[in-house]
């Protein structure tokens, strides 16, 4: 198979062209090409002929295309259905907010994590995407959609630490000044809680902020909803996290998915509290987005309210995220399944 140039950095390109008996500069050349989006070599007019050439003989280049792309009334999200070069689909949206736009990404096709109440893992995994292609949608979400990126959050499609090298690799390029230059504090990493990835990750030190899908305080409740948590366990978790923030310094953020009847008790908000004030965590609750295929309902206003309450009275940040997109299938996994059942 050709070689994936476009997950290659700027000073691997240089030696590529080295190796291919051209000059060095022209890597930094292909590398400005790339940046801006463009992914047919004889669109780069300043390469000669017969160096475009070579370059079509030994790196794959595409574009992915937009199979579905769905606008919300309510608050203008977009929601983006990408084809990608094997027929595979993959889905991104942007979202609005008043400090800039946040696109979410997906890190693979399918999930094999299993979580009882998403739509990404229904069929299970199918493979993980090249840097190149995560880079792919946040490049090309922004210029469809005319509206610079400012923030990224790797919550879409997938685990990114069970792709944990290619999701590294993305974060690199994706940051690079010569590139799409989107600073570390601007980027949050959702995991299942993979505990076996959390040292490697902090011994990087990215500054990035590491998102915790909590979603239940206890092993009982937590390895019913997320398969992930058998043979981890909470205490095993928490510990990995209080290691996180004693290497990188960075907060956590725990994010909770509240479903009635299964999490949202009284019971359930005091062990979250104990839970997260021995991190110094910080909880962010989810409204739970309705997937068809699951049974699991979102909390009552009342229930949202009375869980907030016993939070804030043992001294947890909590926030409550904003639904947006519920006009769009939001929730990660909806739109590929629904055009999967159509095709």
């Amino acid at each position: 198979m050709k070689k994936d140039i476009v997950s290659l950095s700027c000073e691997e390109l240089e030696k590529e062209l080295l190796t291919l008996g051209q000059e060095k500069y022209r890597g930094r050349q292909i590398y400005a090409w790339l940046s801006r989006g463009v992914r047919d070599f004889d669109d780069m007019t300043n390469l000669p002929a017969s160096l475009r050439d070579l370059l079509k003989a030994e790196y794959r280049l595409y574009a992915p295309k937009i199979l579905r792309k769905q606008v919300s009334r309510e608050d203008g999200t977009i929601k983006y259905l990408w084809e990608l070069y094997d027929g595979n689909a993959v889905e991104t949206v942007i979202m609005q907010y008043k400090h800039g736009n946040t696109v979410c990404v997906s890190c693979q096709v399918g999930c094999r994590q299993g979580c009882a109440f998403c739509a990404s893992t229904i069929g299970g995994l199918v493979r993980s995407l090249e840097p190149s292609e995560i880079l792919d949608e946040v490049l090309f979400s922004q210029m469809d959609s005319g509206k610079k990126i400012s923030n990224i959050v790797l919550m879409g499609i997938g685990e990114p630490l069970d792709n944990f090298e290619n999701v590294m690799r993305f974060l690199e390029l994706v940051n690079d000044p010569a590139g799409m230059n989107i600073g570390m504090r601007h980027i949050s990493l959702s995991t299942c809680g993979l505990t076996e990835r959390f040292d490697e990750l902090a011994e990087k030190n990215l500054q990035l902020t590491l998102s915790v899908s909590l979603h239940a305080p206890d092993d009982e409740t937590r390895s019913k909803l997320m398969p992930a948590n058998r043979g981890r366990g909470i205490e095993q978790l928490m510990e990995a996290c209080r290691r996180y923030y004693k290497k990188t310094g960075r907060r956590i953020s725990f994010e909770y998915a509240m479903i009635d009847g299964v999490n949202d008790t009284a019971r359930h908000a005091e062990m979250l509290a104990e839970r997260v004030k021995s991190v110094g965590a910080h909880v962010n609750l989810i409204p739970l987005n309705h997937v068809e295929e699951r049974q699991f309902r979102p909390s009552t206003p009342g229930h949202m309210k009375a869980f907030i309450r016993i939070l804030e009275s043992k001294g947890v940040n909590v926030t409550v995220r904003r639904r947006l997109g519920s006009d769009v299938d939001a929730s990660c996994g909806q739109l590929r399944r629904k055009t999967e059942a159509n095709m």
